[in-house]
């Protein structure tokens, strides 16, 4: 841990579904590698509440398998989890009914946040009951704090009345949206690599960049997911969440200072800032696919509508392919290309900021409109890196161009495969700082931007455009970037560089 950085204060955090996967795979482990990183110390306790049958050694047991976690076993995080597990609890009840906050009033006092790893429809009343029975009630000397997971709402209304549900009993400075895209190392580095560094914030605008791509493209299928994802759909799994904050930090301007409400603002102006098209214009600018039996990564993949808990005649999208503009100055007349799906030919998350041609080449035969565009690519995983294309001169005694990539990989120079992404969001949690969490007016403005065409779909009686498992998704979507003389970036296996 670096030394400017201080232990948070002492925190209970009380996980709402403590025998869940959320908690098992990425809380624990994120828990464990703060305890070995000392950002908590001794006073830090975990109360986990949940409907299952169990004590606190139950809760340790279930927790304390690094394997099943995908951790690291023995060493470091086995000596972190000995000094953790005996601050660990468990409260067994069902969070629907009063008693259990009564019996979680009398075991936590002091600095509490509270973490809801549970299904969104159990946000609101969570809330209420937490908020009525008097736990959320602060002092000059202790804080109460609620971390949301999403989905926070399925779309406008849902959000709208989400938010105002949440706010009449508590204040929005105790409330923490989480998006985990937003603890990784690679997206806090955007705003850095932009404003930090002259020569990118001076051609980061309309005048220089001709597109922008945001890609999370998955190698998984649906699986055992199927009656979660057949009423959610790629649209609303990723779109107004994921994507939206990876357009933000792209998008923002720079804030008057690196405050946390300084920075939210600039990012909520940017999602405010996307144009909200007709039915029409939704219609010209969406994608959406539904992917068949394929195979991927050599393993077969059933059609999607054959998957367990599908509906046979499904028309749930889980390919969605976006064309979207951010109405401001500085993004004026740059299209910026969103597109995510399952079941896809490699698993990588990554922004693609493509820059205008040069005007004039006077190289021989090599005109200005056949030098590759220069290319700023952010890979935000699996391979964590930032690579530039640019043009140079090919060896030999002819002046003739060659392309070619200044490659940074985080993993060359820093060690951050053990961590989560979770670290720094909880980190934040007990320190205060809401800078990576999302507002209530941005939550809103997100939805309001892919409100056209959840309502397009819902109406249109069509089916999504079919596409293989293992492709890159439908034909339609390559159709929407060369309606723009554009193509998507072409994406690569872990390890693998596209030339």
């Amino acid at each position: 841990m670096s030394k400017s950085v201080k232990p948070a204060p002492p925190t209970t955090l009380v996980i709402f579904g403590a025998f869940g996967d959320l908690t098992r795979r990425l809380l624990m482990p994120a828990l464990i590698n703060m305890t070995r990183l000392g950002l908590v110390g001794g006073d830090f306790h975990v109360l986990g509440v949940g409907i299952d049958e169990g004590n606190d050694q139950a809760l340790r047991d279930a927790l304390g398998n690094f394997d099943a976690k995908g951790g690291e076993g023995a060493g470091e995080k086995g000596d972190a989890w000995a000094r953790l597990k005996d601050r660990v609890g468990y409260l067994q009840g069902d969070f629907t009914k009063d008693d259990v906050y009564a019996q979680l009033k009398s075991r936590v006092s002091g600095n509490v946040a509270f973490y809801l790893a549970v299904p969104a429809k159990f946000f609101g009343e969570i809330v209420d009951k937490l908020a009525d029975h008097g736990l959320m009630r602060e002092d000059a000397h202790a804080f109460r704090r609620i971390a949301i997971e999403k989905p926070f709402g399925h779309d406008l209304a849902s959000a709208r009345a989400l938010n105002a549900r949440i706010l009449a009993k508590v204040s929005e400075a105790q409330v923490y949206r989480i998006d985990h895209f937003l603890g990784k190392e690679t997206v806090q580095n955007i705003m850095t690599a932009r404003f930090a560094n002259m020569m990118i914030e001076r051609v980061w605008n309309a005048d220089c960049i001709a597109h922008v791509q945001i890609t999370a493209a998955e190698t998984v299928d649906v699986g055992t997911r199927g009656k979660f994802y057949d009423a959610t759909g790629a649209l609303r799994d990723m779109v107004p969440n994921h994507l939206f904050q990876l357009l933000a930090m792209v998008a923002m301007e720079p804030p008057a200072s690196f405050d946390a409400e300084a920075i939210r603002n600039e990012k909520g102006k940017v999602l405010k800032a996307v144009r909200v098209y007709s039915p029409a214009k939704a219609k010209r600018n969406g994608v959406r696919g539904t992917y068949t039996a394929g195979t991927v990564k050599g393993n077969a993949v059933p059609a999607y509508t054959a998957s367990a808990d599908v509906a046979p005649d499904s028309r749930t999208e889980t390919y969605v392919a976006l064309k979207l503009m951010v109405d401001t100055w500085r993004w004026a007349g740059v299209p910026f290309y969103l597109r995510t799906g399952k079941a896809m030919t490699c698993r990588d998350t990554e922004i693609a900021i493509t820059f205008k041609p040069v005007p004039f080449a006077s190289f021989p035969g090599a005109p200005a409109d056949m030098l590759p565009p220069n290319r700023l690519i952010i890979q935000i995983q699996p391979d964590e890196g930032l690579s530039m294309d640019i043009n140079i001169k090919r060896p030999g005694l002819e002046v003739a161009t060659a392309p070619i990539a200044l490659d940074f990989r985080y993993a060359d120079a820093f060690d951050i495969g053990h961590l989560t992404g979770y670290e720094s969001l909880i980190y934040d949690l007990f320190v205060g700082d809401q800078t990576l969490f999302q507002r209530a007016d941005a939550i809103e403005a997100g939805w309001a931007a892919v409100q056209p065409f959840l309502d397009l779909w819902a109406s249109d009686t069509s089916t999504p455009e079919l596409y293989e498992a293992g492709s890159m998704g439908p034909t339609a979507a390559d159709a929407l970037l060369a309606h723009d003389d554009h193509s998507w970036h072409e994406l690569a296996p872990a390890g693998q560089t596209v030339p």
